[in-house]
């Protein structure tokens, strides 16, 4: 039976934390760090627990279903998984994240240093989904192309500043904000939600499968084995990152003071640390983390589309990087207004299925379960991404202002009581088989 080596587990382990890894996972922490102030630890371990825990579970969960998200959704049917799993691959695709991951990198990166024209933008973008296109086009080497070339760079970008933000702080760590003085850890875990891992690791579970598969490895449980390997890497590796990018923010209230994001801080603090190499240290990091991660849900979306479409996965590559290239010209404002919603209403469901994938054995019928509980999370899920949008005002103050509706996770309640009746339900008729009988 072949098995992998050493050298290509790591590999494995470096690519699924290059993928996971993109601007919006290095913009974040810094500024909780900033604003969580001597509450730094408690605000990072809610974060941790949602910007690495639930992707962590969500690659397992798919590793032991062969990595198809169609497959993690059959319990709820053909029609609705696949509009679930298509839902999916668009938003966290061509419609926003990939996109995303052009401007996010161009505004951060390129530019302080060109100006936010709309030319620079859009030649930074075109040579940016050439290369998307040239390393998507070949998804059997992406093991080789990211997880020994590509990888290894953006981890050597990331410890350079990793071990800066604790060798050179910047300054004292400040005051916290009002709301971390009173809910660091809440602060934290709603913020850590608010990365989306989760959806981009529905989205590279098949890409992480094809990986191994190209080694020539056929045994589904090696697979699973070396899928799961593979989550555990890159989650050290993301909880590594977020904790110095934590101390980064913690320690830059002198001199990102009054910062409203991320990349304000980030950028101040290079500036500060490395001097006039700083933007320049910047730009490529934040490429390079957006370049990898753009490859990733590319291969993954064309993957997917091409066994549900009558188009081949070259062509798919070719439409979703000329695509991605027309929609990352509208701008980061734009694009974040409009993904928003959409990935506010669509997150719940998908991690109330790859909880609940977890524990099939503790009823007779998944269908029973998996389906009920997922609707209601979307339909409160809907309800909490119309709150950002024009006809906010029309929503019932009973359903605006429900349990956790501050904390993002209105759906909650309803889903675990849904869950407890479901399962009852499920304990008086039984199985299926003995009701037939």
């Amino acid at each position: 039976m072949k098995v992998l080596k050493g050298q290509d587990i790591l590999a494995l382990g470096f690519m699924t934390f290059a993928l996971f890894v993109g601007a919006g996972n290095i913009i974040f922490p810094p500024i909780v760090g900033l604003q969580s102030g001597p509450h730094v630890w408690m605000a990072a371990l809610g974060f941790l627990i949602t910007a690495v825990g639930l992707p962590v579970v969500t690659v397992v969960a798919l590793a032991k279903v062969g990595g198809a998200m169609d497959a993690l959704s059959s319990p709820i049917g053909k029609i609705a998984g696949g509009l679930l799993a298509a839902s999916a691959y668009l938003a966290v695709g061509p419609l926003f994240a990939t996109p995303r991951t052009a401007t996010v990198s161009f505004e951060v990166g390129l530019a302080p240093l060109t100006g936010e024209s709309p030319l620079a933008l859009f030649l930074y973008s075109s040579v940016y989904f050439l290369l998307v296109f040239f390393v998507s086009l070949y998804p059997g080497r992406l093991l080789d192309t990211v997880g020994r070339f590509l990888a290894p760079l953006k981890i050597i970008a990331l410890a350079v500043l990793g071990i800066a933000a604790f060798a050179l702080p910047a300054g004292d760590i400040g005051v916290a904000t009002p709301e971390y003085v009173a809910a660091p850890f809440s602060q934290g875990f709603v913020n850590g939600y608010l990365t989306m891992d989760t959806l981009g690791a529905l989205v590279f579970g098949i890409v992480i499968v094809n990986a191994i598969r190209s080694r020539g490895i056929e045994s589904p449980r090696l697979i699973t084995r070396y899928a799961i390997i593979a989550g555990l890497i890159a989650g050290v590796g993301l909880a590594l990152v977020y904790i110095s990018l934590f101390r980064l923010g913690a320690g830059s209230h002198e001199v990102a003071a009054g910062a409203s994001n991320g990349a304000a801080v980030l950028h101040a603090y290079v500036q500060y640390t490395f001097g006039s190499l700083g933007s320049g240290f910047l730009a490529v990091l934040i490429s390079l983390a957006c370049l990898v991660t753009a490859v990733g849900l590319t291969c993954a979306c064309a993957e997917y589309f091409s066994r549900i479409l009558p188009l081949s996965y070259k062509t798919l590559v070719v439409i979703l990087a000329l695509f991605s290239l027309v929609v990352s010209n509208l701008g980061l404002t734009k694009l974040i207004a409009f993904s928003i919603p959409v990935l506010t209403a669509i997150y719940p469901p998908c991690i109330v299925l790859v909880a609940l994938s977890f524990c099939k054995d503790f009823w007779y019928e998944e269908r029973r379960i998996v389906g009920p509980v997922m609707l209601v999370a979307f339909v409160v899920g809907v309800i909490d991404a119309l709150k950002g949008t024009p006809w906010a005002h029309k929503i019932p103050p009973a359903l605006s202002d429900m349990p956790l509706s501050a904390q993002g996770l209105a759906w909650l309640v309803p889903a675990f009581s849904v869950l407890v009746f479901a399962f009852l339900c499920d304990r008086l008729l039984g199985k299926r088989s003995d009701a037939l009988a």
